[in-house]
């Protein structure tokens, strides 16, 4: 099994750690089975941050999928809906165990080089 690390914008990484974004919202699944997030966080901080395990893949149509995510989502409805527009079907992750690292690492203890656009999978 794998870890996906994902780029995550600075606001919506402080919302994860913070509790109020129990849910990272993508528009593709990651094929491989994975069970941990390792999170990346942006510019400025350009660091690898913290981690998270996976509760559980939601799938659904972008208005299902705010319906049941929309209390612990961390966005708004206007945010989300601009994100999946266009959009038949909306992928998230429900996140667990989230730990914040006490220093941020660097992309290359994970032997990346650069940030990935989307996600990169690591080992656990």
């Amino acid at each position: 099994m794998y870890a996906m690390l994902l780029s995550i914008n600075p606001n919506h990484v402080d919302n994860i750690f913070n509790g109020s974004k129990k849910y990272e919202f993508r528009k593709v699944r990651c094929k491989e089975s994975i069970s941990k997030i390792v999170i990346y966080s942006t510019s400025p901080v350009m660091k690898v941050v913290g981690e998270a395990e996976i509760e559980k893949v939601l799938e659904e149509h972008p208005e299902d999928l705010w319906r049941i995510t929309s209390e612990h989502a961390g966005i708004d409805k206007e945010f989300f809906d601009e994100y999946y527009k266009g959009r038949s079907l909306a992928i998230a992750y429900e996140l667990k165990k989230i730990e914040q690292y006490p220093r941020g690492r660097a992309l290359s203890d994970y032997g990346l080089t650069s940030a990935p656009q989307s996600f990169a999978y690591v080992d656990p």
